[in-house]
């Protein structure tokens, strides 16, 4: 089985931004092939396709695979150095503070931190749910996730925390307890009361995005009572935040969705509560310290101030460590 080799230098994507180099590569992960050859497939000179592989080369994404002497000619066969290549690069501001990308979890007391914080530390947000934030944790886009996530023994995150990062020491502190619940068209005028109301023809669902905490928990409960995804109007309606789901309620586009009782009271809609989570922060050891105002500020009262402004959330176990 051929590799597929990471692309983490701005060198190469620089090289890559020319098409016609692009389209070299491509051949050469193919099959090796010679300058006379690429010529005669790209419809170019030999000399236009020397220049292009020197580049190529130079960025140590192609080789010299062989060396063929036939007579007085000298052929060289030149390769990709990988049968594909994995174009991934986080680009960040540089400035006198730090920029850290959160990764995880929507959650609205973080957009508060991240304000609170901006003198200190820039934190950027890519909500893609909490199991999907733990495995871009796992791979390094990211210095600290949020996650969510129950396990079937009961257990809040440290269950998947534990799957992940088998080798690595990694920190769960938590951020809040929070209450989730069905957000509701202001007045409720569709009469929806619990879960199973979500089956009705005439409710508009709309959901939150694959691998999210929110989706497993909702996807978990409609299993229990029986009901099929495509018996939901909206199911396949996904967004990736509470706010977003929130916003599409008030605006009339849908009647229902799971979500935080904040994001709910915000948008002023109707909301039934149906359980709360624990909602924790997950970071690698090695992150502590450039994450030191963040974790410092979770110990503060001016946080949990904060948070008491915020519907169904719950501050008493904020900033505590969650042993792994």
């Amino acid at each position: 089985m051929k590799n597929v080799h990471p692309i983490q230098s701005f060198e190469q994507i620089k090289i890559l931004a020319d098409s016609r180099r692009m389209d070299i590569l491509r051949l050469l992960m193919d099959s090796p092939a010679t300058l006379t050859h690429l010529a005669r497939t790209l419809k170019r000179s030999p000399a236009w396709i020397r220049h292009h592989i020197l580049a190529l080369e130079s960025a140590d994404l192609i080789e010299v695979a062989e060396i063929r002497k036939m007579g007085k000619v000298t052929e060289k066969f030149y390769r990709a150095k990988a049968a594909g290549f994995l174009l991934q690069e986080t680009i960040l501001p540089k400035g006198r503070k730090p920029a850290l990308i959160f990764s995880g979890s929507h959650d609205l007391a973080l957009e508060g931190i991240a304000e609170h914080l901006e003198k200190h530390v820039t934190l950027l947000n890519m909500p893609v749910g909490s199991l999907d934030g733990l495995v871009n944790l796992r791979q390094g886009l990211c210095q600290i996730s949020g996650s969510h996530l129950l396990d079937e023994s009961g257990e809040y995150n440290t269950p998947f925390v534990r799957h992940f990062f088998p080798d690595r020491d990694v920190e769960i502190v938590t951020l809040a307890y929070r209450t989730q619940g069905l957000m509701l068209t202001s007045g409720n005028p569709k009469g929806i009361k619990r879960v199973a109301d979500l089956a009705n023809a005439n409710v508009r669902f709309v959901n939150r995005n694959a691998g999210s905490g929110t989706r497993l928990w909702i996807d978990g409960q409609l299993r229990k009572l029986g009901i099929p995804a495509n018996k939901v109007n909206g199911y396949d309606v996904a967004v990736k935040t509470h706010s977003e789901a929130a916003a599409l309620i008030e605006a009339g586009k849908a009647d229902v969705s799971l979500g935080l009782q904040a994001a709910a009271h915000l948008h002023n809609l109707d909301f039934i509560p149906l359980f709360e989570e624990r909602y924790d922060l997950v970071l690698p050891q090695e992150n502590e310290k450039s994450l030191s105002p963040l974790l410092d500020y979770l110990q503060t009262a001016s946080f949990r101030n904060d948070l008491n402004l915020l519907h169904g959330y719950n501050p008493s176990h904020s900033g505590e460590q969650v042993s792994i």
